[in-house]
């Protein structure tokens, strides 16, 4: 089962993604946070200490797919979809401010291949697959290039996990709403 999260910043996507999977024992934690200053170390560290010992915790965004086909954990969580996308979309260009468009698709193509090698992973384990994104549909066009890029890109990765989920659940002030299930 495949339930995807999404939400905007502080909605509470990774608590409740956490929370569904409550009653699990072998559960894998892909966290893909890298850290870049102090803030984010004590954002990261924040979600180290809520989580515990529970979990077998893949600090990283690399070779997702395949450490969910290594790992003996039936359940999976990743969290996050966009900061996967970050990471890839610096460590693919250095000025992402000028990137033109065909470098974009070409950049965009790849990172939806890796999302559907993610998933096809997912789907070959029979727990529970917890897939944590934000939500970008519902914010005004960035007037910068690398805004743009990384919202279509977000928004197309977002459209196809969410094809492939058997539930979506958009997070709102904490709250869970029921997008869609699978019957």
């Amino acid at each position: 089962m495949i339930i995807l999260i999404t939400g905007g910043t502080r909605s509470g996507k990774s608590s409740y993604g956490e929370e569904r999977l409550n009653m699990e024992e072998d559960i894998l934690y892909l966290a893909t946070a890298t850290i870049t200053d102090e803030e984010m170390k004590r954002r990261v560290e924040h979600h180290q200490k809520r989580r515990g010992d529970k979990y077998q915790t893949l600090e990283g965004y690399k070779d997702m797919d395949k450490s969910i086909q290594m790992s003996s954990c039936q359940h999976t969580i990743l969290d996050c979809v966009g900061t996967t996308i970050t990471n890839i979309l610096f460590e693919r260009c250095s000025d992402l401010d000028h990137i033109n468009q065909e470098e974009a698709e070409m950049i965009e193509k790849e990172i939806l291949h890796y999302f559907e090698n993610i998933m096809e992973s997912m789907k070959k384990k029979s727990g529970k697959q917890v897939v944590i994104t934000n939500e970008v549909g519902m914010s005004l066009v960035s007037e910068y290039r690398l805004g743009r890029v990384f919202t279509d890109i977000l928004g197309r990765v977002n459209q196809y996990i969410a094809r492939q989920a058997d539930e979506v659940v958009l997070m709102v002030s904490g709250i869970p709403v029921n997008i869609s299930r699978k019957s």
